[in-house]
């Protein structure tokens, strides 16, 4: 049983092609899956139990041959809609929230009902970018995590839809971002996502001629033009939704496979090294923990727009960012708050801690290093933002 296992720890993940990668995936690791609306709702839109019933039992399989599990699951919204007999995703917010709250009961039911039957229980977590936003909130999350499959019980982790209202409206909290962000709580984990698609294809995957593509050694730009996403009222992420999670997970040195949710047995086809969906392989020197934070978790309370010079010292070079670099200063943010840091044609290249407020950086953007002191009455520190406490965009 997975229980034997050091929760948040596995064996490493190596291989330079998709044979070996594929082989490497039966190692003993923790596996973080997270399964898309459509992969779990019917047609028209109801909680598919049969569905849930197939990927509770590959789960409990998975765990029976040593792995530990946690599982990332849209569907609140969809459930609730199908259990409250709507047919079109409400508009107003208030009612979105209220659809939310009666669909997790009912997904969590769902879970619980078919892990029970094989001695599992599921463990629910609705989690906001709030939660996770500072460091200290951060690492709640992840002992509250090791604490749970420490105990043997299985992670069920999704937004909590009712009070999110963000993430509920826009794109930027889907769960494909949230699975990258609780794969980066887990030490050398595979990242699996579940779609409605078998993985990523070498054009629109509704062409004939469409093939799967089995194995990407580095997502660049010519994987990213690969990308066709497609809109539906149930999910709010794509394949480039997807795409962003798995490199940010394999910048990080981890593996992703991204493959179709309804494919027969997939997670276990998995484990077992067959050619299931799209492996992408991991980045030889993956980031820190604190880094994969500040990268992706920590809630940004403010830009620096940054000249040429400086994207080039800080993307190139490795360098800290200087004041004389910064041209422009948005937000209010106090010292020790994660800023973004743009390009002057609005691109975010990195982000960092900063180590001066809003107002200092106003008034010593774009002077030398050795006029802080004249301008600020003192200098504690000769980077506005460094290099350690800085993470570039993947």
């Amino acid at each position: 049983m997975a229980d034997d296992l050091n929760p948040l720890d596995g064996g490493p993940f190596a291989g330079a092609n998709s044979g070996d990668a594929r082989r490497a995936i039966s190692n003993r690791q923790t596996w973080v899956v997270k399964v898309g609306s459509r992969v779990l709702t019917d047609p028209q839109g109801r909680l598919d139990l049969g569905q849930i019933q197939s990927l509770s039992l590959q789960m409990v399989q998975l765990r029976q041959r040593g792995c530990s599990v946690v599982l990332v699951s849209s569907g609140a919204v969809a459930s609730g809609m199908g259990r409250l007999g709507l047919h079109r995703r409400p508009t107003d917010l208030a009612q979105l929230q209220a659809v939310a709250a009666v669909g997790q009961a009912h997904l969590i039911q769902a879970y619980e009902r078919f892990l029970a039957e094989h001695d599992c229980h599921a463990a629910q977590m609705l989690l906001t970018a709030s939660d996770l936003d500072d460091r200290v909130g951060y690492l709640n999350v992840r002992n509250t995590l090791s604490a749970l499959l420490g105990l043997g019980a299985l992670p069920i982790i999704n937004e909590n839809d009712t009070v999110a209202v963000d993430e509920l409206r826009t794109t930027f909290g889907d769960n494909d971002r949230l699975a990258a962000i609780v794969a980066g709580l887990i030490t050398r984990p595979l990242l699996v996502i579940l779609s409605d698609v078998e993985g990523l294809y070498d054009r629109d995957p509704a062409d004939p001629e469409a093939r799967r593509i089995d194995h990407v050694p580095l997502i660049d730009a010519d994987v990213e033009r690969l990308v066709r996403d497609r809109r539906g009222e149930l999910s709010k992420g794509g394949m480039a939704s997807k795409l962003n999670a798995a490199r940010f997970v394999t910048a990080s040195g981890h593996p992703v496979v991204i493959a179709g949710g309804r494919h027969p047995n997939v997670l276990v086809q998995l484990l077992d090294g067959q050619s299931v969906g799209t492996y992408f392989e991991p980045q030889s020197r993956g980031m820190s923990p604190r880094k994969r934070w500040i990268g992706l978790t920590a809630g940004c309370a403010g830009v620096l727009v940054v000249d040429d010079g400086a994207v080039r010292a800080i993307c190139q070079a490795g360098s800290s960012l200087l004041p004389i670099g910064i041209q422009h200063v948005v937000g209010d943010f106090a010292k020790g708050d994660a800023v973004a840091i743009q390009s002057l044609d609005g691109r975010e290249i990195a982000r960092g801690l900063i180590n001066y407020n809003a107002e200092q950086v106003r008034l010593i953007r774009g002077c030398r290093s050795n006029q802080i002191d004249e301008r600020l009455g003192g200098c504690p520190y000769h980077e506005v933002v460094h290099r350690d406490n800085l993470t570039l965009k993947v």
